[in-house]
């Protein structure tokens, strides 16, 4: 393939600014914060242009190599990535719209992460990765890996939802349940790193997770013609997807694919764990431990993100906002979508609706105002109601009740 140089220069701390050398195993950065991934742009921009891109046949996010750390094409790893249609939502909003990330390998945005974090460590030599999941990420985390032939182990919290569990186990993980919330099952990861060898791949942990969720950004504006919604609604628990498309966005600002006003970046998260709400709210930098964290939304049940501070950057460098939603209008949000729209969302897609709908009855959007939100997985992962009757087949079928 001819499109398979990178232009990465160095890898950056997120909080000091401080350089760290490219092809090296890195972790957090000295001050224990995310490190972040440098290109030379100009010599990106001169490489490939927006033309280039629309020939390129492959679909899915590996088409956007430039932009990617991935040195040598025989170590990306795919499981046929697609690029994830925007789903339009006429009936509640004239421009408002889903971008589907549950059709992704795995059936979640995850792919785009865990791909590039395995692909990243195929090239560095790690053999054994480990991570902590509320489900999709565990997922995504053991099918990319064992696709590379590397090893994983996952921890999940006990009442992770039990098809995710099985998924992991099944696409070649050692998975284990843990009587706790994310944060205590990142804690035993972090114990295991010496006593086991295995390579810390937790929310951004690693620099390339990072990497591989800006490509959301870079494929919602080539879907776009390389302009930007007013307004994007994202489902927020670790934030590595906010923070990516973020970095995607000035990305592309910088080589000159992108102009005009940069979106609002809304982060939504559930009533019962709104840590990023709080330090928003309270103007702080940092978010507190959320205590009794609880939602039915399990992929934003995230008590504390590492990267809190940078999730609060791109929400006010947007003008954006940090909102919560509680489980009963997360729901409803479901349950209506579907019933209207055809589409069934995810519990975090819902609560990204449930959010839009708050902010359009607030005023800070208009109905008519061009909005995407994520629906990160498919909702078919997710427990779901019986609301099926039922009809004896020896009986007599009552069809005037059918009607």
């Amino acid at each position: 393939m001819s499109h398979t140089q990178t232009f990465v220069t160095h890898l950056e701390c997120s909080a000091t600014g401080k350089r760290y050398e490219a092809d090296r195993v890195h972790g957090l950065s000295e001050a224990g914060k995310p490190l972040l991934v440098r290109y030379d742009l100009d010599a990106l921009a001169k490489a490939v242009s927006k033309e280039t891109l629309a020939t390129r046949q492959e679909g899915g996010f590996w088409r956007y190599a430039e932009f990617l750390p991935v040195r040598r094409a025989e170590n990306r790893v795919a499981l046929g990535e697609v690029m994830t249609p925007l789903v339009p939502l006429p009936r509640f909003g004239a421009k408002l719209s889903a971008k589907d990330e549950g059709r992704l390998p795995t059936g979640s945005f995850k792919a785009r992460g865990l791909a590039l974090a395995v692909a990243m460590a195929k090239e560095l030599g790690l053999r054994h990765l480990a991570m902590p999941t509320n489900g999709n990420a565990g997922a995504a985390l053991a099918a990319y890996a064992s696709r590379a032939g590397i090893r994983t182990t996952v921890f999940c919290p006990a009442d992770t939802p039990e098809i995710n569990v099985r998924e992991i186990a099944l696409q070649g993980a050692d998975v284990y349940r843990v009587n706790g919330l994310i944060n205590d099952c990142g804690k035993i990861v972090g114990q295991g790193k010496d006593k086991v060898g295995w390579f810390d791949t937790s929310t951004l942990k690693e620099p390339y997770r990072i990497e591989g969720k800006k490509t959301m950004g870079i494929e919602l504006a080539e879907q776009l013609g390389w302009r930007l919604p007013k307004a994007i609604f994202y489902p927020t628990g670790g934030g590595t997807g906010l923070i990516g498309m973020w970095k995607a966005f000035h990305e592309l600002r910088a080589i000159g694919w992108l102009t005009g006003e940069m979106p609002k970046m809304i982060a939504v998260q559930a009533s019962g764990c709104a840590p990023i709400v709080k330090a928003w709210q309270d103007g702080v930098d940092h978010a507190e431990l959320w205590q009794d964290a609880h939602t039915v939304a399990a992929g934003i049940r995230v008590p504390a993100a590492i990267g809190d501070f940078l999730i609060l950057d791109a929400v006010r460098q947007s003008g954006g906002w940090a909102t919560a939603v509680p489980d009963e209008a997360i729901v409803d949000a479901r349950d209506r979508v579907a019933r209207e729209e055809g589409m069934l969302l995810c519990p975090e897609g819902a609560a990204t609706f449930a959010a839009w709908e708050k902010a359009v009855a607030d005023g800070l959007l208009s109905a008519d105002d061009e909005a995407v939100l994520f629906n990160c997985a498919t909702g078919l992962k997710y427990p779901m109601p019986d609301k099926a009757g039922s009809v004896d087949k020896d009986g007599t079928v009552d069809f005037a009740a059918m009607a």
